[in-house]
């Protein structure tokens, strides 16, 4: 049982600081959402294609295009903020965030400032401690990505890729309850496994289709409680932006340098300024971006272009009757119907088709034989050759089949082992390669008996010693095994040792 916690504060002790801080994150991320249309353009979505090969008219701003709402995004958003229990605004509006950048062809961004089309919602974080953190989601809106400048293909020019320009973003914010790097870590972790598990967002961060704005900033012990109790921002450090974050790694570490550099300041009689940073993971530092924007700055006021947008509740009603199990909720199931531990079921819903492997797999079997031999033997090789689970060259079938060999005593733990390795290298049925290869395991206790008879005629002075030490009776074990070629019965072999040393 989880004991969550929402607002335990954790005080950061951080090397030649004259005092205890608190840190305190938010994170907006911004996620790619899964269509293969962009947000006001039919234009394709695919990525690494050539450059500027997937851009239209409205990409591009040619004079009299119009943006017209894809339909799928906007249903895309609404099923993520169903998954997260947030709020669906039935309306919602466009604006335009207006500033110059080469990869910005209009000259400003559609996105939703005033009028989001989702509103507050929660994720809960399961920490390593056993504890989970509920944070809280403020809001999600609907927005058009920008292009790509390049700056490394020539010394003296810089080149614009259009490609992901109107490529449908959903900006995810979080409020404040982010308390240290592992947090935050675990916080975009759960998020994007959310969102796979929707099926809005493919959660590559390489990619560039998941990445996180992160806002941290310091305060002393007590100040984060006041904070909770007034939801007054002012009980907290003034906060500064380490934007385009995407890396798990990175985001912890620069965490961390930021935090760093905040105590600094602050001990040092400074003040901390608000504004936007960059991370530099090979100087370990954080530097100046810009001064951090205020929404004036923008200019932001209704798209003209775009009518208010209007959904039905009924229409919301049938996503949510159709959201497929989440996470939690999987886990959960796997606990009760497969008598999982905690760690096993959450190692085997971290993703969709891991969980699935597994289900397949233990149907109608033992679930923790199943899950053993899946997060252990299967997952184990898969790691070693660099696989992902849906280039498993076992099928869930072919595992359940050593598993089916395993519970009917037709082969023991070492024997499958050895088939389970047929099997991942050379394919085929179970069954068969077990009598093709002569892998049964000896159950006649007879010629078990026979085996440990001879072994103990051979070596009295280990009987002896035996004897006056019981713990030695593991010799016998070993050498019958070794004697019936590893295929007797595990436990027909100790019982007969133990009987025939005893007698």
């Amino acid at each position: 049982m989880l004991d969550l916690t929402y607002d335990t504060p954790k005080v950061r002790t951080i090397a030649g600081a004259k005092h205890d801080w608190e840190l305190v994150i938010g994170m907006e991320v911004h996620a790619q959402v899964l269509s293969n249309a962009k947000l006001f353009s039919a234009a394709s979505t695919k990525f690494g294609a050539e450059p500027n090969s997937n851009v239209s008219f409205v990409d591009a701003a040619m004079p009299g295009m119009l943006p017209t709402i894809n339909e799928f995004c906007v249903e895309q958003a609404v099923r993520t903020g169903l998954g997260l229990k947030a709020e669906i605004n039935l309306e919602s509006a466009f604006d335009r965030k207006n500033y110059f950048y080469p990869d910005l062809p209009q000259g400003y961004q559609i996105s939703q400032l005033y009028h989001p089309i989702v509103g507050e919602g929660e994720v809960l974080v399961e920490l390593g401690d056993g504890t989970a953190r509920l944070v809280r989601v403020e809001r999600i809106h609907l927005e058009q990505d920008a292009g790509k400048s390049i700056h490394d293909m020539d010394p003296n020019m810089s080149f614009v890729d259009l490609n992901r320009t109107g490529v449908a973003l959903m900006e995810i914010v979080s409020r404040p309850d982010i308390r240290g790097p592992e947090e935050a870590a675990a916080y975009l972790t759960k998020l994007r496994q959310i969102l796979r598990y929707l099926g809005t967002c493919n959660g590559d961060m390489q990619s560039g289709a998941m990445r996180a704005d992160v806002n941290v900033s310091i305060c002393l012990p007590g100040q984060y409680e006041k904070y909770q109790a007034t939801q007054d921002f002012s009980h907290l450090g003034t906060r500064c932006e380490i934007k385009n974050m995407n890396s798990m790694r990175f985001i912890q570490q620069a965490i961390e340098v930021e935090a760093k550099r905040q105590i600094a300041i602050v001990e040092s009689g400074g003040e901390v300024v608000q504004e936007t940073r960059l991370f530099d993971p090979d100087k370990q530092e954080t530097r100046s971006m810009r001064s951090k924007e205020e929404a004036h700055d923008y200019r932001y006021f209704p798209d003209p272009d775009l009518l208010p947008l209007v959904i039905e509740q009924a229409w919301v009603d049938q996503i949510e009757a159709n959201l497929p199990e989440l996470p939690d909720a999987k886990k959960a199931r796997f606990i009760k119907d497969f008598g999982l531990s905690d760690y096993d079921a959450s190692v085997l819903t971290s993703d969709l088709d891991s969980a699935g492997y597994f289900e397949a797999t233990a149907q109608g079997r033992d679930g923790k034989m199943a899950a053993n031999w899946v997060i252990n033997e299967l997952f184990g090789r898969l790691k070693k050759d660099e696989k992902a689970i849906t280039d498993s060259p076992v099928t869930p079938a072919q595992l359940g089949g050593v598993i089916d060999l395993i519970a009917s005593d037709a082969i023991s733990g070492k024997i499958a082992k050895d088939l389970f390795e047929i099997v991942y290298t050379e394919g085929g049925d179970p069954a068969v390669i077990v009598e093709e290869r002569g892998m049964k395991q000896v159950t006649d206790t007879s010629a078990i008996e026979a085996a440990v008879d001879e072994i103990i005629a051979a070596n009295p002075d280990q009987v002896a010693k035996a004897r006056e030490n019981p713990k030695l009776a593991g010799w016998f074990v070993g050498q019958t095994m070794k004697a019936t070629g590893g295929k007797a019965n595990p436990k027909a072999v100790n019982e007969i040792v133990a009987k025939k040393l005893n007698s």
